[in-house]
């Protein structure tokens, strides 16, 4: 490959800049009609940098106040689109497949540090909003492929830079399937709403939401640009065209086949990670960053028919393929938890898998808090770091099995069991202030599992 200094860099940002002030249009929408900002050809090596998620909403600073009102309706912010061609200059055509290599990423120089946070049970929650309803944050500071945090002290790992959306433009079909299915998921939803799911204050669907769009080239002021907004899908979920799929392991050296649905193929890219835990369990769990990528692309001709099989009514139905790259950290010695599908109040559930999971986390968060750890920093730390979560059994009734594999090497202290008495006792952590925001909501009885 071709050294960085040749590397031409067709998407340069300044993190220091609101999101409408980089010198490239970004976007936070998906639609076909979103203009490419550059045309790459297949096989050229190119570099396109990325600011993180939220355009700059969250500082480095000891306050997590920034967290408790962030706008995600402004969220992501997504580098692209790019066409892509072939060496004859044809472009990419619906039904081909995109193969997008991951060469190289990294932080920006001067912007070497990440955040992991907590949304606010009525800003958006997490996995686990119901234990933990207030806004937290978590600062990471990045020392080559190092990070530790001044607010969780005694850990300190690798990380597997990622970004954590990969994707290509919808047509103008498929965009019409997501809207119609999720609005339908909403209007069912809220007819069955529960109390569970009333307190979770998570939406079933984000559905087009026209204020804070970003189009890219399309200005506000272009008589199009109200019809495309409230047509255009939000970032949020992953979908048929890759998007916010979140898979850790996607680093360098890594490619993505991606399905080609309009032209060009349109492909776009953001959300870049440091590292993450699977499942990124926050919500903003992982460690979020801006950065750059080191790309290179292929177009693999009538690769949808050759390769996806299509799982719903039309051939539009399907799901990109990732090819895991080389390069991960060397954790050897993990502390695996278990947990199956009982909730927390003791009620079962049939095989669910996400309840089964939900209980592996809070069984590991309660653990290390006999480290002296505080619950909220477990839970940010098992957001981002580089732990393996499995879905364990998923055919013995009634019990679905979840496991979350921890690396005990990521901790300055010895934190297994121990077996006996006459050993060591456990070090416990130096105790420090985790960055948080008190609960003001409307549930003043609530109170959280670990306190």
């Amino acid at each position: 490959m071709a050294t960085n200094e040749r590397v031409p860099n067709i998407f340069p940002v300044d993190p220091n800049l609101e999101p409408t002030q980089q010198k490239k249009p970004l976007h936070n929408r998906w639609h076909p009609e979103i203009p490419p900002v550059a045309q790459v050809k297949v096989n050229s090596v190119f570099r396109v940098e990325m600011i993180d998620w939220t355009g700059g909403q969250i500082k480095n600073n000891d306050s997590a106040e920034d967290m408790k009102v962030v706008n995600l309706t402004r969220c992501h912010h997504l580098s692209g689109p790019f066409a892509v061609v072939d060496e004859q200059g044809q472009p990419a055509q619906p039904g081909d497949l995109l193969v997008v290599e991951l060469c190289d990423l990294g932080a920006l120089p001067g912007h070497e540090w990440g955040y992991t946070g907590i949304f606010d049970r009525e800003n958006g929650g997490g996995f686990l909003t119901e234990h933990f309803p207030k806004a937290s944050k978590a600062i990471w500071d990045f020392e080559g492929v190092y990070a530790s945090s001044r607010h969780i002290p005694g850990v300190r790992f690798a990380g597997i830079i990622h970004p954590g959306i990969v994707g290509t433009a919808p047509s103008k079909e498929l965009l019409e399937i997501w809207n119609e299915r999720e609005r339908k998921l909403v209007e069912e939803g809220t007819e069955k709403m529960t109390l569970a799911s009333v307190l979770h204050c998570r939406p079933m669907a984000l559905l087009p939401e026209p204020k804070y769009a970003l189009l890219g080239s399309i200005d506000s002021k272009n008589r199009e640009f109200n019809r495309i907004a409230s047509e255009a899908a939000r970032t949020i979920p992953g979908r048929e065209n890759g998007g916010n799929c979140d898979i850790k392991n996607l680093s360098r050296g890594s490619r993505v086949y991606l399905p080609v649905f309009v032209p060009g193929a349109n492909f776009s890219i953001g959300d870049l990670h440091f590292s993450q835990g699977d499942g990124e369990v926050s919500f903003c769990g992982a460690i979020e960053m801006s950065g750059f990528a080191i790309l290179r692309c292929q177009i693999i001709r009538n690769g949808m028919d050759r390769y996806l099989s299509p799982m719903g009514p039309t051939k539009l139905h399907v799901n990109p393929i990732f090819e895991v790259g080389p390069l991960e950290p060397r954790y050897s010695e993990y502390l695996v938890f278990e947990g199956v599908s009982v909730d927390e109040q003791g009620r079962q559930h049939y095989l669910d898998a996400s309840v089964a999971y939900k209980r592996a986390v809070l069984n590991c968060i309660y653990y290390f808090t006999k480290f002296g750890y505080s619950p909220e920093q477990i839970y940010l730390l098992l957001s981002c770091c580089p732990c393996e979560g499995r879905i364990s059994g998923i055919v013995d009734v009634p019990n679905a099995c979840a496991t979350l594999a921890v690396p005990t090497a990521i901790f300055e202290m010895d934190v297994r069991p121990k077996v006996s008495e006459l050993q060591p006792s456990h070090v416990r952590v130096m105790q420090v202030s985790l960055p948080q925001c008190s609960y003001d909501g409307r549930l003043a009885t609530f109170t959280p599992r670990f306190r």
